[in-house]
């Protein structure tokens, strides 16, 4: 599994994921909603962590410099 996430890719998909989970704790959202964007706001700690998204594979998408060359 090759890394395919730069830095600004990771820290956007972390900003958003913060900001879901802030809005779910001021109960901004709720139900159906708040159970859908959390599971992508978890999903995109797990991306960032593990630098590598599947979906950027199937689409031959590559945000990080280094592994591109």
């Amino acid at each position: 599994m090759k890394k395919n996430m730069g830095s600004a890719d990771k820290l956007i998909r972390v900003l958003i994921a913060v900001v879901i989970a802030v809005l779910y704790y001021l109960g901004k959202i709720e139900g159906t909603l708040a159970i859908v964007l959390m599971a992508f706001a978890i999903i995109f700690l797990l991306t960032s962590l593990v630098s590598f998204c599947p979906l950027y594979t199937i689409f031959g998408i590559k945000t990080n410099k280094k592994e591109a060359e």
